[in-house]
């Protein structure tokens, strides 16, 4: 039989069923590539052709088995992908060209690696990213993009002439031979002046009168829903932007994938001051920092709501692994280490290809300098907390 490539407008087009047990058999699933989680950003209107978001999901079947899939959006704009080319944009402006629309493979608001090209196997992989760059050609867009996918999406595009490009992020990683016991303990691993640090800093939001509750995604009602959304607005206010997600998109969340979203509520004097909502991978032992924010201002809040309440949530409930999201080298202090993410890019033009090229070379021994220079600075003792590789 031979293969057939459908390219879809939208993502509900595309079997779920098919879809999902395609991601199962990836290498780095993660809960963002879900169905579900791609359907309710189309469908909340967060994700969709008036917000720059035109889905144009890219599918390869023989018969009725999925071989191979990919989210691909048509993308008007680079907000909300957390790898930065608005240098690139610029550069083709002044010489006169578009930059946009181009094609973009990447999870809408989510700088979480993961597996990018779903594929049952290596060929059908490399069919999908030569019918990504086909498309691209076709349309006459000026580039195409893979962001933050898992190593099996980074040799295919490098197979067929795609640019890798490295970013760091910070993880914290359980142990593997003797996983921590609690908090206490994962504080005993770290450096004196980092754990005089924490403990400074649970202190005085503890004396602040901030209390904290955990609410699991089935447990989190309306209003606790409604209040984090206030928080998360209030976030995006502050810093003059506007929030990428809707309402609906998180009321979808709660219908369709209860079991991956805890929320943590800050409470003082009786009354609700932030929120903190992280993402959970039950299967793999995994949970995301997503979003938080907070309707009054208390010192070191962020720090307790968004790094240590989860760290001792994972710890309890015997995770694996912390992912902190984007970019904050701050992390670092609080047990989390660099880790290297990639993403992987072609140019139609030759000569800003080339350009591009000379620019990802000097700056990916910058950002192996980077990594070096922050290995050194590990914030556990010798031989008593994790060390992942950086790789």
């Amino acid at each position: 039989m031979k293969d057939t490539l459908r390219i879809d407008d939208t993502p509900a087009a595309v079997d779920s069923a098919a879809w999902n047990a395609l991601l199962a058999q990836q290498a780095k699933p993660t809960p963002f590539m879900r169905h579900e989680f791609l359907s309710a950003l189309h469908a909340s209107a967060s994700a969709a052709a008036d917000t720059g978001w035109a889905p144009c999901f890219i599918t390869l079947w023989r018969g009725r088995a999925l071989r191979a899939g990919c989210a691909l959006y048509l993308k008007s704009h680079s907000y909300g992908e957390y790898v930065f080319d608005w240098a690139w944009a610029d550069a083709y402006e002044r010489h006169g060209l578009n930059y946009y629309p181009k094609l973009l493979s990447a999870v809408p608001f989510t700088p979480v690696p993961g597996t990018r090209l779903l594929a049952v196997d290596a060929e059908a992989r490399g069919l999908l990213l030569q019918a990504i760059t086909q498309l691209a050609r076709n349309s006459e867009l000026s580039s195409a993009h893979l962001l933050f996918g898992d190593e099996a999406d980074m040799a295919a595009a490098e197979a067929h002439g795609w640019m890798r490009r490295s970013t760091v992020q910070f993880h914290w990683h359980n142990r593997v031979d003797a996983p921590f016991a609690d908090f206490t303990d994962f504080l005993a691993s770290l450096q004196r002046e980092k754990r005089k640090k924490i403990q400074q800093e649970r202190r005085r939001v503890a004396e602040a009168g901030v209390r904290f509750s955990v609410h699991h995604g089935p447990d989190i009602d309306t209003d606790l829903w409604d209040f984090f959304y206030r928080c998360y607005t209030r976030t995006y206010r502050e810093h003059r932007s506007t929030p990428y997600l809707t309402r609906d998109f998180f009321h979808r969340m709660a219908e369709r994938m209860p079991d991956n979203w805890l929320l943590f509520i800050a409470e003082r004097e009786g009354r609700h001051i932030a929120a903190s909502l992280i993402a959970l991978d039950p299967e793999q032992r995994v949970a995301y920092g997503r979003y938080w924010g907070a309707t009054e201002h208390v010192p070191l809040l962020h720090f307790e709501a968004c790094y240590y309440q989860p760290l001792a949530w994972c710890i309890a409930n015997g995770y694996q692994r912390f992912e902190g999201g984007a970019q904050g080298e701050h992390k670092m202090a609080r047990g989390l280490l660099p880790v290297r993410t990639h993403s992987a890019h072609w140019l139609s033009a030759p000569r800003f290809a080339s350009a591009v090229a000379d620019f990802l070379q000097r700056e990916g021994a910058g950002i192996d300098a980077y990594v070096d220079e922050l290995q050194e600075r590990n914030p556990f003792k010798r031989g008593a907390g994790p060390l992942p590789s950086a790789a």
